[in-house]
């Protein structure tokens, strides 16, 4: 198991696990918050304590497994309820969780964040936003990488809206932490995955086979990222 712990100012951490998947940690004067759990990682709490003397609370993004490796340290998690199928019966994990949805705020002390709904990469998942630091934590939605869609939780649809309602939100955050890719990313590319996603459901773009786990998606490399979907 190989992570590293990146710096990223003096209240916020970024821990890359593995290179496969990267998760953070936020503190303000009260307490502090995990956004995810890492995937090969399963001490992502003891890793925040080596960190910071506050109390330790946990959310997660979404409920793949890559971002809930160290749920299993924590006796509640932040979730919102409609990712709950996805938690229990596809990824067949376990733990008790708070509901959060969408316009909720988490202060950790003079630190508030807002819960952002975004489904479609699954039904659940959610931002935060990082009010005074005018910082986007996206989870999986808003990156440069591989943006899974295929599977029964996921849905292109939903997900095309989910960017589109990114624009009331627009004026109030300067940069984006997504949990895999590059790191940062920036609002412009919140209207490249728009546009690409119009143009895959139009048929613009080509598609090749890519295996994941012995099975086979449809790929479609549109230069911002690359979505990975069912087959058709």
């Amino acid at each position: 198991m190989a992570y590293e712990i990146i710096k990223i100012d003096g209240n916020t951490w970024r821990v890359e696990d593995n290179k496969h998947v990267r998760f953070f940690l936020l503190t303000g004067t009260k307490e502090a918050l995990l956004i995810d759990s890492g995937m090969e990682v399963h001490n992502a709490k003891e890793i925040a304590e080596g960190l910071t003397d506050l109390p330790v609370k946990l959310l997660i993004t979404h409920a793949d497994r890559d971002h809930t490796g160290s749920n299993g340290e924590f006796d509640k998690f932040y979730m919102h309820p409609s990712e709950a199928s996805n938690y229990y019966n596809t990824q067949k994990s376990d733990g008790d969780f708070i509901p959060i949805v969408e316009g909720d705020v988490i202060d950790l002390g003079e630190r508030p964040l807002e819960i952002i709904a975004l489904p479609g990469h699954t039904p659940g998942s959610i931002a935060v936003l990082d009010v005074n630091n005018r910082v986007l934590i996206s989870g999986d939605p808003i990156q440069d990488g591989a943006i899974f869609m295929f599977g029964v939780q996921r849905e292109i649809h939903a997900y095309l809206k989910s960017l589109k309602k990114l624009d009331q939100y627009r004026d109030r955050f300067d940069v984006i932490y997504p949990s895999h890719g590059s790191f940062p990313v920036y609002p412009d590319l919140i209207d490249k995955l728009y546009e690409a996603v119009q143009g895959i459901l139009a048929g613009n773009y080509p598609s090749k086979d890519a295996e994941f786990h012995g099975i086979i998606v449809d790929s479609y490399d549109v230069g911002a990222a690359t979505f990975l979907m069912d087959k058709k």
